[in-house]
């Protein structure tokens, strides 16, 4: 695990905000090696039991940031079986991310030349937005119900009884894993609802 270095002192860099790397070194094993194999015998387990060659790899993990293009909505034309609007994902990786994740990978093939490492190359997922983890946004918490779907304690402004304290709530988790953010959010949420409940407000 490489810690965030790209624009920490307000450096003038090409995008803004930055990324971790995380990477792992291992040995081929039987598992990567058994879908080129077709023998029996003494040989294929030779070959099944002999150590396959070193190999390193690393990848980045950035912060997209929230733009208001980025969105779910209903439908107004599309219903699912029940009548219900289907849901509406408007998502694309702008200019930013594409800058990030160049450099993720230019920073990478140079981090392993330098460590002496041979055969270095390249490349990038190009996965769409939703194909990884952590995603974030769609439920927006703000104080204003007209620009957020919850309020500060996650409960949604217009649905008292109902509470959304996964990623939806963050517009944003930087590059860090966000995991105990939403444990602590959730923790708090409960806490409220609870009060909420003894009071009869909910």
């Amino acid at each position: 695990m490489i810690p965030r270095y790209r624009n920490l002192n307000s450096e003038n860099n090409t995008y803004k905000r930055g990324y971790n790397i995380q990477g792992h070194g291992e040995r081929q094993e039987w598992m990567d090696k058994s879908q080129h194999l077709s023998s029996f015998g003494k040989d294929f387990k030779q070959q099944l039991t002999t150590p396959g060659p070193w190999t390193v790899w690393m990848a980045g993990w950035g912060e997209c940031l929230p733009y208001f293009e980025n969105k779910v909505s209903l439908s107004k034309d599309e219903t699912d079986k029940f009548g219900q609007p289907i849901i509406e994902v408007d998502f694309s990786f702008k200019e930013n991310e594409q800058k990030m994740m160049a450099d993720i990978e230019q920073s990478s093939i140079e981090m392993l030349h330098q460590a002496g490492f041979r055969d270095v190359s390249g490349f990038n997922y190009h996965k769409p937005g939703g194909d990884t983890v952590h995603e974030m946004g769609t439920a927006r918490m703000g104080r204003d119900p007209k620009t957020s779907v919850l309020n500060g304690h996650n409960q949604m402004h217009a649905v008292k009884n109902l509470f959304i304290t996964d990623g939806s709530f963050m517009t944003s988790s930087g590059c860090q894993n966000p995991s105990l953010t939403y444990m602590a959010f959730t923790a708090r949420a409960c806490e409220f609802a609870y009060q909420q409940l003894k009071k009869g407000l909910i």
